[in-house]
């Protein structure tokens, strides 16, 4: 398909907004065509919520960027619907090795247990998993679904109103006004719109320098995650590689501080790098190469009024662990369902104040895991080395070290303890799917129990006795019903019931578990879901 990232995607077209007497009014519009807003536009359109995406851009990211993608993001992005073409063009990987100077320390699995559709990780390239997510919207389009993407509109203006937000849009035609009911930001972690809000990004800044190279080269390596701290190629710093899809290579090299950025982006630093690190016979082609710092930083609040930020709009971490993108895409996951309740007037605004409360706390945990690993692997002081190295040393000999050693915790999916949605819990059975949890998957038959939840509110009952369908203030609840004597690999008993007879789930429809019991008692449920769209 030659070099995607060149290809215009979404070129300019004038819009007939640009052409009314008056500023259009949209039920939302998402700025920034990235993985996040590409994501929340979608899910917008499958929720029947009219959404337009505006970007200055008209294709794809150039270079690899965010390539690891994690199982749940996965799964989220089967329910919108793109899930398959993703993880087909990936390239799947579940272990990992962690090298210290010379030698292998050890190797991991992040996927121990079977029984799950989709992969612990895949590897893809940012604008491939831009490009799915396009073609997507595009389907959708063509289906009637109520979904617009613009490309050459630079919005260069936010002013909040009381029932709306109103845009200036620069392009190449020129300037035009434009309202959103919701204004979604996704735009990166420089946002221009939280900029123009005049809003806080607080956090620390990291002043180690690493360099990015995407390598196109025939390789034997395995399809893992390797790491290496202070190697012979790079002493005294560390290094990480990953296969990608066409024979294209991720390599990360630490720098240190205080570099040339542009001097050590030539060529002529970059290749005799790439050289010592996988050895002079090997023939490699640079296809993109960067420098980066990083930032573990957030917003004190994610929503200001009818201004929802998701994404690294909203939060900004170090790329070890792979919680950038990933953390983005459950962001979108999780706003959306709510914006549909308030628009459609079953839930009352202050529903989307608990979007702000669980990925805050989603936020929170990632900057933890992220400033966790940047400090271990870039020591602060002699003493911190000293403690890194001998935890290194005695990982690849004692079992007992290795959770001492931090590589990056990669990315796991977000559990909303203390939710103010969550409903009552079920003492006797398992704590992986206590309320607040995303339902982890199950083989069902030929099929999947994921694909059979999400999207709506649900009642998954197993084992016990309830009505087909409820209806709580206008909400639909659709009942599942599983035998739990049909699981001939033991995954759902394991993850649902722990040693109960039978369980009940009320699932969100961003698949997680909002409530649960070991018998149906409709009072309890009618409460449970009521409590979940914030009518207590």
């Amino acid at each position: 398909m030659g070099k995607i990232f060149e290809t215009p995607l979404y070129p300019y077209r004038r819009s007939p907004d640009q052409d009314r007497p008056a500023p259009a009014r949209h039920a939302a519009i998402v700025v920034g065509a990235g993985p996040v807003g590409l994501a929340a536009a979608i899910d917008c359109a499958l929720n029947d919520i009219p959404v337009v995406v505006l970007d200055e851009n008209d294709k794809v990211s150039f270079g690899s960027r965010a390539i690891c993608f994690a199982k749940r993001p996965l799964e989220i992005l089967d329910r919108l619907g793109c899930g398959a073409p993703v993880v087909d063009k990936g390239v799947q990987w579940r272990h990992g090795k962690v090298f210290f100077r010379d030698r292998q320390v050890y190797e991991f699995d992040l996927l121990p247990e079977r029984g799950h559709k989709r992969p612990a990780f895949i590897n893809l390239q940012q604008y491939w998993f831009e490009h799915y997510l396009v073609e997507r919207l595009k389907a959708l389009a063509a289906e009637g679904k109520p979904i617009e993407i613009r490309g050459g509109n630079r919005v260069v203006s936010v002013r909040p109103g009381g029932d709306h937000v109103a845009l200036d849009v620069v392009t190449p035609d020129g300037p035009y006004a434009i309202e959103a009911e919701w204004l979604i930001a996704c735009d990166g972690a420089l946002s221009p719109i939280r900029a123009m809000l005049g809003l806080d990004f607080v956090g620390r800044v990291f002043e180690d320098n690493f360099l990015i190279a995407d390598v196109v080269m025939e390789a034997d390596f395995p399809t893992e995650r390797w790491f290496w701290f202070d190697p012979p190629f790079n002493p005294g710093q560390s290094a990480l590689l990953h296969r990608q899809p066409d024979n294209l290579w991720r390599i990360d090299l630490q720098l240190g501080w205080n570099v040339d950025k542009e001097q050590e982006k030539s060529p002529e630093r970059v290749i005799p790098r790439l050289k010592a690190m996988l050895g002079e016979e090997v023939d490699f082609e640079l296809e993109w190469v960067s420098i980066y710092t990083f930032q573990c930083r957030r917003m004190e609040k994610f929503r200001h009024g009818r201004v929802l930020f998701a994404g690294d709009a909203a939060h900004q971490v170090s790329p070890f662990g792979a919680r950038g993108a990933n953390s983005g895409l459950q962001d979108a996951d999780n706003l959306v369902w709510k914006l549909k309740l308030v628009r459609d007037r079953i839930a009352p605004e202050s529903l989307l104040d608990s979007y702000d409360a669980e990925r805050v706390a989603g936020a929170d945990e990632n900057l933890l895991n992220s400033s966790r690993a940047t400090d271990f692997i870039t020591p602060k002081s002699e003493v911190s080395r000293l403690f890194r190295d001998a935890a290194l040393d005695l990982a690849a000999r004692h079992t007992f070290a290795r959770p001492l050693v931090n590589s990056g915790r990669l990315s796991v999916p977000c559990t909303y303890d203390g939710s103010p949605l969550n409903g009552p819990d079920a003492d006797a059975l398992p704590r992986r799917t206590r309320p607040g949890s995303p339902a982890p998957d199950a083989p069902l038959g030929s099929g999947w129990l994921l694909d059979r939840l999400g999207g709506r509110f649900q009642l998954l009952a197993i084992g016990a006795p309830a009505p087909d369908s409820l209806d709580v203030y206008g909400v639909p609840v659709e009942t599942l019903r599983l035998d739990p004597n049909d699981d001939p690999s033991g995954a759902l008993r394991e993850r649902f019931l722990g040693g109960a007879p039978a369980a009940l789930y009320l699932l969100r429809p961003d698949q997680h578990v909002a409530a649960r019991w070991t018998a149906y008692d409709e009072g309890a449920v009618r409460a449970a879901l009521l409590k979940t769209i914030g009518r207590t």
